[in-house]
């Protein structure tokens, strides 16, 4: 807690600008966790990956060695990273928002600070999966033909569609973990439970509408024709909504033991 109040208890009444970034440096009071952990349990996965290839490798050769290579286009591997940083975001609020409180820091000061933060990792995170993913691509999927980084969600495109990719969905994962945060410190349990079902309907309804006028097809084209940053940026919609929603419910928000 040192290291927070010493951060929090900065001065912060010059500019709104100065009390934002010291809202936001609170969300770097504790590295590891937002930062060093997701990229060593990532790393972890990368080399359990990595052996999977290496006896696939050994164990196969010409086609079926391409065929393999060909499947693992659509690896899922990286997909731990951005369910954590939804994890990282809810974290976020429920730790710090009350601790910032009591230190007078403002709601509106504490989200936009937060927001700057997620901002921030989203980028740092994205230049990170770009880079690995032009480290996968030259050394021809690791030397045996895996495929992490480079799968077919993220497209092979120039850099900037790449880290656009990357940082889209980083900020989709951030800004709805935020939103959900500020329903359960504003509602706790009941919020997150009604907040669930309203999404499940939705599922539900989408499915069900889909299926009844038989337009998977036209789903399936819509996905294929957009390609990953046609689809990607339509993620930011929902991203700037939970956004606005989760600024607009924590203003109302009191945080309870």
């Amino acid at each position: 807690m040192t290291t927070m109040t010493s951060i929090a208890t900065a001065p912060m009444t010059r500019t709104a600008s100065s009390r934002i970034w010291n809202a936001t440096r609170l969300q770097f009071t504790n590295a590891w966790q937002s930062i060093g952990l997701p990229w060593l349990i990532l790393g972890i996965i990368f080399l359990a990956n990595l052996a999977i290839w290496l006896l696939l490798y050994a164990s196969t050769s010409g086609q079926d060695r391409a065929d393999i290579s060909k499947g693992l286009q659509y690896s899922g591997a990286t997909s731990y990273i951005f369910v954590y940083m939804l994890i990282v975001a809810i974290q976020a609020i429920n730790r710090t928002f009350p601790f910032a409180l009591g230190l007078s820091v403002t709601r509106r000061d504490f989200y936009l600070g937060t927001s700057v933060a997620f901002v921030i990792f989203s980028v740092i995170y994205g230049g990170g999966l770009t880079l690995l993913s032009y480290v996968e691509q030259g050394t021809g999927g690791w030397g045996v033909g895996g495929r992490m980084f480079t799968a077919v969600y993220y497209g092979s495109g120039p850099v900037w569609q790449r880290l656009f990719v990357f940082v889209a969905i980083f900020l989709f994962f951030f800004f709805v973990g935020m939103a959900s945060a500020t329903v359960y410190v504003r509602w706790k349990s009941t919020g997150l439970v009604t907040l669930g079902g309203v999404f499940l309907a939705i599922s539900v309804a989408f499915i069900a509408l889909a299926t009844w006028s038989k337009s998977w097809a036209r789903v399936g084209e819509w996905f294929a024709t957009s390609g990953p940053v046609g689809v990607v940026a339509w993620s930011l919609i929902p991203t700037v909504i939970a956004g606005v929603v989760g600024y607009v419910i924590l203003l109302r928000a009191t945080p309870k033991n």
